[in-house]
């Protein structure tokens, strides 16, 4: 199973917009993608549904939601295993597992099962490879290609079980003091937590059971929502955004030679960098589409439809990027 999360302990950077619209970019690109929304607070899952669909997927008067608490709700519940996983399709090329505000309900279960995991206890190893069995089954049943996951900006025990089952990490960020914080955070995060699966992994008794491999390799990062002028990011944000290559080498791939030369211009980890496209991102919400998908008739015209342009651009490049470090 070929998975890539989506993650920054810094909220606000538009990471769960930077996941929808890729989604559609591979898919627009001959990929089958599968998106997880595992952020307990669902916003993919609104970005993808209409509000009628909501309604019904979180109808409290249902026993059950088709959402990733579907799966999960055995376990919650102390009544066994993961269920089947429900998935809606978007598109041809696109399904989803939905989220669900009550996902933060699972908070407790992963972090007593962290420490269980230790001692070899099987449903402890049950419970932390939720997601990744959940998702796996997805996987299968929908043919994907990827799955994009995207998840909640904290350290918490909902984002570890989420980041073991990643393959690779693409790490959205702003250009701002709080972004170059929040990377000086990940890196030694994400080697901890490697460190601390590997010791678990070496533990489980259920040599039948499927297990993440912790992976978490940070193919890159994406800076996300800076101000332009003459296609240069303004002085304001040029400051930070010379610092994050070098801070992203030293802190999150280890390198123990820091390059303060490096611009994201000429920094290979930086994937790709997307523009603010202001009123546009409404009236996407609005029509139900990507940016780079709206038409005249959605509205956009005029300046609008070279913005347009320039965010198809602009994920394209991103898309093949990824593409080209990580092949699916």
């Amino acid at each position: 199973m070929k998975t890539i999360a989506f993650f920054n302990n810094k909220g606000g950077v538009g990471k769960t917009t930077l996941v929808y619209h890729l989604a559609w970019m591979f898919a627009g690109m001959g990929r089958r993608v599968l998106v997880a929304d595992l952020d307990p607070q669902a916003n993919l899952t609104s970005m993808f549904l209409a509000e009628s669909e909501l309604e019904k997927l979180w109808d409290p008067d249902r026993e059950e939601h088709p959402s990733i608490m579907a799966p999960l709700s055995p376990m919650t519940r102390g009544l066994g295993d993961i269920g089947e996983t429900p998935t809606q399709r978007i598109t041809n090329a696109i399904w989803l597992i939905p989220g669900d505000l009550a996902l933060s309900n699972f908070e407790s279960n992963l972090s007593e099962a962290w420490g269980k995991c230790l001692d070899g206890q099987e449903p402890a190893f049950r419970t932390t490879s939720a997601f990744h069995r959940v998702m796996l089954d997805a996987y299968q049943k929908t043919d994907a290609d990827v799955v994009l996951i995207d998840v909640g900006p904290n350290f918490g025990a909902i984002n570890r079980a989420a980041l073991i089952c990643a393959e690779s990490v693409v790490v959205p960020l702003a250009p701002d003091l709080f972004s170059i914080q929040g990377l000086r955070n990940l890196g030694p995060t994400l080697k901890d937590w490697r460190t601390q699966w590997k010791r678990r992994f070496a533990e489980n008794p259920a040599i039948d059971l499927p297990l993440p491999k912790g992976m978490m390799n940070p193919v890159g990062y994406t800076v996300i929502q800076f101000g332009i002028r003459d296609s240069r990011p303004v002085k304001a944000y040029q400051k930070w955004s010379n610092r994050i290559p070098s801070t992203f080498d030293s802190l999150v791939l280890e390198n123990p030679k820091e390059d303060i030369s490096k611009t994201y211009e000429n920094d290979p980890n930086c994937l790709g960098m997307l523009k603010h496209y202001r009123s546009l991102m409404p009236m996407a919400m609005e029509a139900r589409k990507p940016i780079f998908n709206l038409s005249a008739a959605d509205g956009a015209i005029g300046a609008h439809a070279k913005s347009v342009q320039d965010c198809k651009d602009d994920f394209k490049n991103l898309a093949k990027n990824i593409l080209a470090k990580y092949k699916f």
